[in-house]
């Protein structure tokens, strides 16, 4: 008799189980996030580790405070959720912020983002780039003041580059890599006379390529080192937890419309390639493509809407770096996107096995 009921198990449905738990997964989140992690203390020092904590002791006693205090229900922080969308707030922040405005991004993130609308699986947005957001729009000037890492210039370029550009562009020599980058280019391609004179070729941006992939640029502590970054994504998606589709999507659209409209008039040479490649290293693209686009709960379930959702954030990326008077467009790109997961998910949803269908 009890090997009869081995063999026959009923049970309903889903009969296929995945092995991960949400614990788990937020947990190798949080363990893909350490390289970010310690390549921002190198670059940015203790300043990058005092906003992180702050971000993760707030985080977490907002949630606690709300589930426990508010909600009378058992504690949520061990499912990590809270952790994780701490650290990718923090990741967000530029080094200098204060850290009282790091408090306050984190209470909107956990208190409004997430639980005003049901808590984790319920936010129809990522809660830190909403945090983010919040902060761009009440503080906006201490949110675009970037210091510089401790081994190199904020734009990557070369003392002596900035040296001699710093006399002919105002404000080139505290720019980070996008503001520079744009400055640069608005110059050489309107005003001919003063290019010459500054003696600068878009070729020259290839010194500042392996301190963009390494993270020794100004900007976000989190979002500089795209080595780190990319480490950690390996991980990610060898554990299955994230895709291929929406990274790829995301950030090859982007190379390929900063291809198209390179501006040189070309585009096979040493020139038009380098502006597509300096764009994907630049800014928040792997921060925001790798870790953000690829939320599960924010993102679409089916591989045609995930396709789309790729596609139309490198788009809207693409249109605010280049049209838009915001040097950067990845953070609004994700939660505009966001706002369409619901409409991807209806329109793509798979056609139903068996279902058989009759003429009237």
């Amino acid at each position: 008799m009890s090997s009869e009921q081995k063999l026959l198990h009923i049970s309903t449905s889903p009969h296929t189980k995945y092995q991960e738990t949400v614990p788990s997964i937020m947990l190798s989140v949080c363990l893909a996030l350490i390289p970010a992690f310690a390549a921002s203390i190198y670059f940015f020092g203790l300043r990058a580790l005092v906003l992180t904590v702050v971000c993760v002791v707030t985080c977490l006693a907002t949630e606690w405070v709300i589930v426990r205090v508010l909600l009378k229900r058992p504690s949520t922080l061990g499912d990590f959720s809270a952790l994780v969308t701490a650290m990718l707030l923090a990741f967000n922040l530029p080094p200098d912020l204060p850290p009282w405005m790091a408090v306050i991004g984190s209470i909107f993130a956990i208190g409004v983002v997430k639980w005003a609308f049901g808590g984790l699986g319920h936010n129809f947005i990522n809660p830190a780039l909403a945090g983010r957001a919040f902060l761009m729009a009440s503080y906006a000037a201490p949110m675009t003041i970037f210091g510089p890492p401790r081994t190199g210039t904020m734009s990557g370029l070369s003392e002596s580059t900035l040296a001699s550009l710093t006399n002919k562009v105002d404000g080139i020599s505290g720019a980070t890599p996008l503001p520079a980058f744009n400055k640069i280019m608005e110059l050489l391609r309107n005003e001919s006379t003063q290019a010459s004179e500054l003696q600068f070729h878009i070729i020259d941006f290839q010194e500042t390529i392996s301190h963009l992939f390494f993270g020794n640029v100004g900007g976000c502590i989190g979002e500089t080192s795209a080595a780190a970054l990319i480490l950690g994504a390996i991980f990610l998606w060898y554990k299955h937890i994230i895709g291929l589709r929406v990274p790829v999507l995301f950030i090859g659209t982007v190379f390929l419309l900063s291809w198209i409209f390179n501006g040189t008039g070309s585009f096979f040479t040493s020139e038009a390639l380098l502006i597509p490649v300096y764009q994907i290293f630049a800014g928040g693209l792997m921060l925001g493509a790798l870790y953000m686009a690829t939320d599960m709960v924010t993102s679409p379930i089916t591989p045609m809407g995930k396709a789309i959702f790729g596609i139309g954030c490198g788009l809207l990326a693409f249109t605010i770096r280049k049209f838009g008077g915001y040097p950067e467009g990845v953070s609004y790109s994700i939660l505009l996107m966001n706002l369409a997961v619901p409409m991807l998910d209806r329109y793509n949803r798979p056609k139903i096995y068996g279902k058989v269908h009759t003429n009237a």
